[in-house]
């Protein structure tokens, strides 16, 4: 992660952007003793393009609907690269930063950002490895996905809307590996699948599925994944990319689709650097919450009373999905 003074700057830089953008003060707090959440993300989401457009969408998420929430500089970063090479004890080094930092601040959940690997080691691992977590509120599930906790409030109408404001794309959705294949979210199978693409629709006028044996449980690896992303290894990213840029070319040149979004830290860092490769911007790839981001209406915001209705058909229509 990065270090406490770094991460204190960088987050009171982007609270003032957020400021700028919509004349509402919305706090990304660091180290905060006694918040009901700790929000554990990738450090890609304090520092990188489109990471940070996420970063973001979560502080707007957790301020409209009222909650204390924090980030910790002593477990600042989600990533846990020690599945990559399979060691249980290293993992348990990181996941127990987890803990303590949930520990020392108090808080009541523990709530994970976009970051594929993260999630599958904090879905399959954390309560085996660093449990229990009796200190935390039952009522709560140990981890939780932000994908999780949005979708849950736009299910109880919490959130407003104006879908328009992602006019500007069409929209398509990325399966990130870990996140498909090893873990899931919400009550039900299929969550991991569900949830996303419904949070979508709910920001989004104009979203349309990869071919449905490209995506869900069939979907491609991004290339970047299982420790490839690096410079050094960049033609094996590029070809392992393929499958995928395969079937989102066919996706844009049939239905016009101009971005993907994905949830995965890893796979956003790898199609940013690739899809020129392949003919596309890197701009492309956005990540999920920077729709969030884009469309939410915060309370007191900028011309906030014009978009009431935008709201409630986004709400109408996510409860409809």
């Amino acid at each position: 992660g990065l270090p406490e003074k770094a991460l204190i700057n960088t987050l009171e830089d982007l609270e003032e952007d957020i400021e700028d953008e919509t004349g509402v003060v919305v706090r990304i707090p660091v180290n905060e003793k006694g918040a009901d959440i700790l929000l554990v993300t990738p450090s890609a989401d304090f520092f990188a393009e489109p990471h940070i457009d996420g970063l973001i969408g979560y502080a707007k998420v957790f301020h409209q609907a009222g909650v204390s929430w924090t980030v910790s500089s002593y477990a600042s970063e989600a990533a846990n690269f020690a599945m990559f090479i399979g060691s249980y004890e290293q993992m348990k080094n990181l996941t127990d930063r987890i803990r303590k930092a949930a520990e020392d601040l108090g808080v009541k959940r523990i709530i994970f950002g976009e970051c594929g690997h993260a999630w599958r080691v904090a879905y399959s691992f954390l309560n085996t490895l660093s449990g229990p977590f009796d200190f935390l509120d039952p009522r709560y599930p140990v981890p939780q996905h932000i994908c999780e906790f949005t979708w849950d409030l736009i299910q109880k109408g919490e959130l407003k809307f104006d879908k328009s404001a992602n006019d500007h794309m069409t929209l398509t959705f990325h399966d990130s590996c870990n996140v498909a294949r090893a873990s899931r979210m919400g009550d039900t199978p299929g969550g991991q699948f569900e949830i996303p693409r419904a949070i979508i629709k709910a920001v989004c006028n104009n979203f349309v599925d990869m071919p449905a044996d490209t995506i869900r449980e069939a979907t491609f690896c991004c290339g970047g994944g299982g420790g490839l992303l690096t410079d050094d290894l960049m033609e094996i990213r590029t070809k392992g990319a393929s499958p995928r840029m395969t079937a989102l070319q066919e996706t844009v040149k049939d239905h016009g689709v101009t971005h993907m979004a994905a949830i995965c830290a890893i796979c956003k860092t790898q199609f940013a650097k690739i899809m020129p490769t392949y003919g596309l911007g890197m701009d492309r790839i956005v990540s999920l919450h920077q729709l969030v981001s884009n469309a939410i209406i915060l309370d007191g915001q900028d011309g906030e009373d014009t978009d009431d209705d935008a709201g409630a058909e986004a709400t109408e229509s996510a409860a409809a999905g």
